[in-house]
């Protein structure tokens, strides 16, 4: 049984809604994510930073939320794949992907989206390279990552 000097109360700002929660210290944003506030399409992968399936937007930039203990963000503005919709109207991204086929069998995808956002807001015409290097860190075991390189193309041009 946790103590009480075990949790600590918490207020983050995730995709628009400012939540408090009493937390236990050791839990991570991606459990809190997940298992607290319900934001299940982040995903749980390899727990070492080292897939990107957990990847979410801290203040705009790409973060590895299994690295991260909620302490850490605080007052920061926390963007999760459930933020990147406005409503029943898909982000450009997700439009793509579902286009084009970019998602197969789908865990990467929102760590992907997310690291893919982030690269469009600071650079609206990236290269291919430049596209290949901000997902550096995403690992897709499904494919090639050719329909995912064409997707971010694409909403990019749709973007402009």
């Amino acid at each position: 049984m946790l103590r009480e000097v075990d949790r600590q109360v918490v207020t983050l700002d995730v995709d628009g809604e400012r939540t408090q929660l009493l937390l236990p210290v050791h839990k991570t944003l991606l459990e809190v994510l997940r298992e607290d506030m319900q934001l299940t399409g982040t995903k749980h992968g390899c727990e070492l930073g080292e897939c990107g399936t957990c990847t979410v937007l801290v203040d705009g930039k790409p973060e590895l939320s299994c690295l991260l203990l909620p302490v850490q963000v605080e007052g920061r503005v926390i963007t999760t794949v459930e933020g990147l919709a406005h409503g029943s109207e898909l982000h450009p991204l997700q439009q793509a992907f579902a286009e084009l086929g970019a998602a197969q069998c789908g865990y990467c995808t929102p760590g992907i989206l997310l690291s893919a956002k982030a690269l469009l807001e600071s650079n609206p015409r990236p290269a291919r390279d430049d596209i290949r290097e901000a997902l550096a860190g995403n690992l897709c075991r499904c494919t090639g990552y050719a329909k995912i390189l064409d997707a971010i193309e694409l909403a990019a041009g749709r973007m402009r």
